[in-house]
């Protein structure tokens, strides 16, 4: 026999943000209780709304299952004394199993003789073990923020208002808070009420009936729904962020979309700030033409029904018509600051108080982006759109936009330095320094701008890392693991002939020399080092096989580009070729027995005896300089295919020569061969990591 068990949280309004992670945390942890337990069930579904967090749990078992053990005891020789009695371990192994020694069983297990017992536990009634259960998966949830109320010393996201928990029709009984657990919930704060749930499977009706839509799923179907078909009547293009869409889906139990309007006098504004206003401080989605023009609409969802949309839709206009006047008046009063004045203000606003100023950053990210250029040898109209870009990129910090929107740094930036008269590709650096800002953002189009972007963000990470501000675990309060891998997808995008120690020493040596080093020049380099070894691993991570990324990592990362060509390389010869496993096969052979050549030793080709080894060494020689050369110009695939044309003079060499030879000298020698050749092919992997089926 079995029951639906009914287990809902009802709750004072709750963060958005917090709602989806608590629901699916619900869920997992009655999943453990269950499964722990031994209670058999069919389906665990979760629902959540801004009051409540909820799980429906299909088909219960009313009664754990009787369960039959079997378990091994100590050897006959341990648990019999010399008369034949049993040993203290013998009894203690009874007592430990809670049964009498006239249970047990002698049975062969390997060939020793070993006490078995066999125990029977009657399974409890689920009933039973329901309250405690509950009570446990709710007080052990966590939650990023927590909150006490009234005299209680219980800590939730927010206080518990109710609980209802019903298995079968029968109230589980749970008490927490003050709050006694019965079959009671309650609907929509304004529209609905309270209602006695009779028995689980009810659960979603009745909420219906009190103007609630707990199933997520259909709550977001609904809010979708609504848009699309408001867009397809208007012809309109509604831009619906995803974020957006989740944080609205838990503000509202009975979502219903409407429609407002503002002055056509705002679009004068950048619409990127009409936008971030509209998204970001009232959660309205902003509408688009079909060229991507913003339009003076936006669409909003309520948290009720239709009734009166035109009384609520201007209350949602006089209140976007506010933030509208805010922006238009910063925007206005920003273009009054001069971009020197601007930058002088910098001087005040402390970036660390170790790392100085924002002011003294922007000289280091310009001094870098300099030698940077320098470095990948740009012409002077990249060179000189570099340097100025990274004197201003951060000018607009002090700008009254970006102190309301902090999230249009750079974009603020852009068009006031346009409307300053600085030179297009100048203002686009300012925009650009920011990319890429999260993960999947573009990197910077311009070349320029790919030269701020780096110098910026190495700034940041010496930084960081020369006041010992390292990230670990998942604590990475400056996002350095974000910038780490911004300048490798940078690098690898714009194909940068640069390697990661240079950017290093660059940013080394601006630091060095506008503020000093309070650790080792040396120190910073190897903890970066290894830092960005684990970036560059996760990005070959997301398109290669674990044992490809080991092998072509193990050959050396810094020049991220080339690692890259070279993991793709491989890939394609391990999947598309199929005598690649024994030419690599031949390779591991020759690093065996590489490892055991003399150090330094060198080839003397007076020493080599045997026609296999003499054309071994030949083959070698023709097709090292070549390869050598397809490496230094990440030719990966040909590098790959030059060094493959060697498998057969390596197996010839090793199906007719005896490498440790008793001569001293000759044993050297062909070790020195091998060893010579093994560094080649390390040059480009580690062979032997590659793992065959």
């Amino acid at each position: 026999m079995s029951k639906d068990l009914l287990f809902e949280i009802g709750l004072e309004e709750t963060p958005a943000r917090f709602i989806r992670a608590a629901m699916g945390q619900l869920k997992d942890r009655t999943v453990k209780w269950l499964d722990a337990s031994g209670i058999q069930y069919a389906a665990v579904e979760a629902y959540a709304t801004p009051r409540r967090l909820t799980v429906l749990v299909k088909e219960v078992a009313e009664k754990q299952e009787d369960v039959e053990e079997e378990v091994k005891g100590p050897s006959r020789k341990i648990a019999l004394d010399e008369n034949g009695n049993w040993s203290k371990a013998a009894l203690g192994f009874a007592r430990s199993q809670g049964v009498e020694p006239e249970q047990f069983t002698f049975r062969e297990l390997g060939g020793v003789e070993y006490i078995y017992v066999t125990k029977n536990t009657k399974g409890v009634y689920t009933a039973d073990i329901l309250p405690e259960g509950l009570l446990g998966i709710l007080t052990s949830m966590t939650f990023p923020k927590n909150m006490r109320w009234a005299s209680y010393d219980f800590k939730f996201v927010r206080p518990i208002k109710w609980i209802v928990a019903l298995f079968g029709q029968d109230v589980v009984p749970v008490s927490i808070a003050g709050v006694e657990s019965g079959n009671v919930t309650r609907g929509h704060r304004f529209l609905g009420g309270e209602a006695v749930i009779t028995e689980p499977g009810t659960y979603l009706d009745v909420l219906r009936k009190q103007h609630v839509i707990a199933d997520t799923e259909e709550r977001q179907k609904l809010i979708v729904d609504q848009i699309e078909k408001l867009a397809a009547e208007k012809g309109w293009n509604i831009a619906v962020k995803e974020d957006l869409l989740e944080e609205v889906l838990f503000l509202v139990e009975t979502p219903t979309v409407l429609v407002g309007t503002f002055e056509e006098s705002f679009l004068n504004i950048p619409q990127e700030v009409l936008i971030t206003s509209m998204r970001e401080h009232q959660r309205y989605f902003p509408v688009l033409d079909d060229k991507g023009s913003l339009l003076p609409f936006f669409v909003t969802v309520r948290n009720g029904n239709a009734e009166s949309l035109d009384v609520i839709s201007k209350g949602n206009e006089k209140v976007l018509r506010a933030r509208l006047s805010d922006a238009k008046f910063f925007y206005e009063e920003d273009q009054k600051l001069a971009i020197k004045d601007a930058l002088s203000k910098l001087e005040t606003i402390v970036f660390h108080e170790e790392l100085g100023t924002i002011g003294d950053k922007v000289r280091r990210i310009r001094r870098i982006a300099d030698s940077l250029a320098a470095k990948l040898n740009v012409d002077s109209s990249v060179r000189e759109t570099a340097s100025r870009g990274a004197e201003i990129c951060k000018f607009d910090l002090v700008t009254q936009m970006v102190y309301e929107f902090p999230e249009l740094q750079g974009v603020m930036g852009q068009d006031y330095a346009r409307k300053a008269g600085e030179p297009q590709a100048v203002a686009d650096v300012v925009f650009e320094h920011y990319q890429p800002r999260f993960a999947g953002d573009n990197v910077p189009a311009s070349l320029a701008g790919a030269i701020v972007s780096i110098a910026d963000k190495i700034d940041t990470m010496v930084g960081c890392f020369s006041i010992g501000i390292i990230p670990t675990g998942s604590q990475d309060p400056y996002g350095l693991r974000r910038q780490a891998q911004g300048i490798v997808q940078i690098v690898l995008e714009h194909q940068l002939e640069i390697k990661l120690s240079d950017i290093f020493a660059l940013g080394i040596a601006a630091h060095e020399e506008l503020r000093g080093l309070k650790r080792p020049a040396s120190q910073i380099t190897e903890d970066m080092n290894e830092f960005f070894g684990l970036r560059v691993k996760k990005l070959l991570s997301d398109d290669l096989r674990y044992d490809i990324v080991d092998a072509v990592i193990a050959a050396g990362y810094d020049d991220v580009v080339s690692v890259v060509k070279r993991g793709h390389a491989l890939a394609a010869a391990v999947n598309g070729q199929e005598d690649f496993k024994t030419t690599v096969e031949s390779f591991n052979r020759v690093s065996n027995l590489a490892a055991k050549a003399v150090s330094a030793e060198k080839v003397r080709s007076e020493l080599l005896a045997e026609a296999s080894e003499q054309k071994l060494y030949e083959a070698w020689q023709a097709v090292s300089g070549s390869y050598q050369q397809a490496l230094e110009h990440k030719e990966a695939e040909q590098a790959l295919s030059t060094l493959s044309g060697l498998k057969a003079p390596i197996t010839a060499f090793f199906d007719s020569v005896m490498v440790m030879a008793d001569d001293e000298q000759i044993r050297n020698n062909r070790l020195a061969l091998l060893a010579a050749i093994d560094g080649d092919l390390k040059a480009f992997a580690d062979f032997s990591k590659l793992v065959w089926a």
